[in-house]
């Protein structure tokens, strides 16, 4: 079977899994955000919370729950890490050093997973397994609860109450991740990714000494990570680490976990809101996006240039010969058009055009399908502005489901989309301007730029992969990509929720004649339009400047 062939076919199997669980799962997580009756485990939460569940939150006090909760995990999770040397189960391990604590513990509560360290030399059990996987479970309920607060503003009129945090994130930790990674816990462990608590032990002997390898909660961690749309590795290595990721098969249960719940989540919108052709347009977007970035990346990377690439079957450098070029494509676009980050290849590696592919996809603002709840809601606030430009072109006030789209909606929905771009933009200008952090790159030129521009770009966008190449365990990289993830992830929060607010506050304006369907396929190809137009063209000229120029002068 030939490199493509093999390719495609992964492609196909990967639709059908996902086809197959999308209305199970779309429909089960509808049903968690609107039922109203609690599961004795989470009457227990709420106890030791001290939260009521019954309390309806407007968006300020919902907000409010979502950063003091967020900002208790970052202290306790850099506390941990400070702590980490006289903690029990630390393999002996130091504490971690302040700049890179602060780094870590932002970049996991932040869901971006971005790691300036090596897994298997730096974190022991008690971090791993009671600070990281920890992290990954509730920083995605976070995104998820979000997102649900948004569509209820949609489905709700003349209130300005969006439910309650604490219920949210109770009921899709317990009730949607927490059953979903056991299940891929399990899967995983019966393809050989490892599951134990052993200590540091020698593995063989080799030229120079021994090789030695620690092992850890790995199957566990490893499903969360990707169902989460986390992505930090137990390893540095990441996903390309046979510990990891073993195989073929493993490697594509990954990414069907990594586009799982995103893609679901398209349902579950659907249904909250009454209708599900709302959801099925928004999933045509996500889906349609998706196809085309997975076939541009294995179209850049099957390309032969010369006998070389003609031999290995294709750009092989930086790629594990377990998954090839197929999978190894497949896994990047799905991880950097998710906030997921986790890497089973190195993008450095990739062609100059693989490399931009990998870098648009995080600069569209990660919708397609985008993170765990992040993604549903970046995509919403695409759709408000989609129907802005469509009111603008037939003179008409803009609706969307029943509600108007006035100038404070616009506004909230510009600051979301103008916030992320001027950090990456900014903090990337900075860290060229000035002459010490420009010595961490490996390389010069249109590379050595494009390793910068990703960094920034995978922190700003919450997304965690590393374009590899560049030193980043550095004060200055460990504290401005650290405020990056932050700043990118709460600061649109914000907008979110008060978008949410306004829009649950309307009157419902009855559909006219004169109505733009937004459940019609053009509707879906004008959002899609307006996605690669207001976001895709804010970062040209810094992708001019990198991949494009590298992958030109090829």
């Amino acid at each position: 079977m030939s490199p493509v062939l093999a390719g495609v076919l992964q492609v196909l199997a990967l639709i059908a899994a996902l086809g197959l669980a999308y209305r199970p799962l779309g429909d089960h997580m509808a049903r968690v955000y609107s039922g109203d009756r609690d599961l004795r485990v989470e009457k227990w939460m709420y106890k030791a919370v001290g939260a009521d569940p019954r309390i309806a939150m407007r968006w300020p006090a919902y907000l409010r729950a979502v950063l003091a909760f967020s900002a208790v995990s970052v202290l306790f999770l850099y506390l941990l890490q400070r702590l980490q040397g006289v903690l029990p189960g630390s393999l002996g391990f130091a504490s971690i050093d302040p700049d890179q604590a602060f780094n870590t513990a932002a970049s996991f509560v932040a869901n971006t997973n971005w790691q300036s360290y090596y897994g298997e030399q730096a974190m022991g059990h008690v971090v791993q397994t009671g600070g990281l996987a920890v992290q990954n479970f509730v920083s995605a309920a976070v995104g998820m609860a979000v997102a649900v607060a948004l569509v209820r503003g949609f489905a709700r009129s003349r209130t300005g109450e969006l439910g309650n945090f604490w219920a949210d994130l109770v009921r899709g930790t317990v009730r949607v991740l927490l059953p979903l990674a056991v299940v891929g816990a399990l899967v995983l462990a019966a393809c050989g990714v490892i599951q134990n608590f052993s200590g540091i032990h020698d593995v063989g002997q080799f030229t120079g000494g021994t090789q030695q390898w620690n092992g850890g909660a790995v199957a566990s961690q490893e499903a969360i990570k990707e169902l989460g749309t986390n992505g930090g590795g137990y390893f540095n290595a990441n996903s390309a680490h046979p510990f990891e990721n073993p195989n073929g098969f493993s490697n594509l249960f990954e990414i069907f976990l990594i586009l799982l719940v995103p893609f679901a989540m398209t349902r579950t919108f659907g249904r909250m809101v009454g209708s599900l052709r709302q959801g099925y347009a928004i999933l045509a977007t996500m889906g349609a996006i998706w196809l085309v970035f997975t076939g541009l990346m294995m179209w850049t990377e099957f390309a032969h240039h010369g006998p070389a690439f003609e031999l290995a079957g294709g750009a092989m450098e930086g790629k594990e010969n377990r998954f090839g070029i197929g999978g190894s494509s497949i896994f990047a676009v799905a991880t950097t058009l998710t906030s997921t980050g986790a890497v089973n290849s190195f993008h450095s590696s990739f062609t100059g055009l693989g490399g931009g592919i990998t870098m648009l996809g995080m600069q569209l603002g990660e919708i397609a399908p985008g993170g765990v709840g992040s993604g549903l809601y970046g995509m919403l606030v695409m759709a408000v502005v989609a129907v802005f430009l469509a009111g603008l072109m037939v003179g008409r006030t803009p609706e969307y489901l029943g509600k108007k789209i006035g100038t404070r909606e616009i506004k909230l929905a510009a600051c979301y989309i103008l916030i992320t771009p001027a950090l990456v933009l900014c903090f990337t200008a900075l860290a060229l301007a000035l002459p010490t952090p420009a010595d961490s790159m490996t390389n010069s030129g249109a590379h050595g730029f494009s390793e910068i521009l990703y960094a920034y770009t995978s922190g700003a966008n919450n997304n965690g992969s590393a374009f590899a190449g560049l030193n980043a365990d550095t004060q200055w990289f460990n504290t401005t990509i650290g405020l990056a993830m932050l700043l990118g992830r709460f600061v649109p929060m914000v907008f979110v929720l008060a978008l949410a607010g306004s829009l649950a506050s309307q009157k419902p304006v009855p559909a006219t004649t004169g109505t733009l369907g937004t459940h019609t396929p053009l509707f879906s190809g004008l959002l899609a339009g307006a996605i690669m137009v207001v976001t895709g063209l804010t970062f040209f000229p810094a992708l001019a400047l990198g991949p494009l120029a590298e992958g030109l002068a090829s």
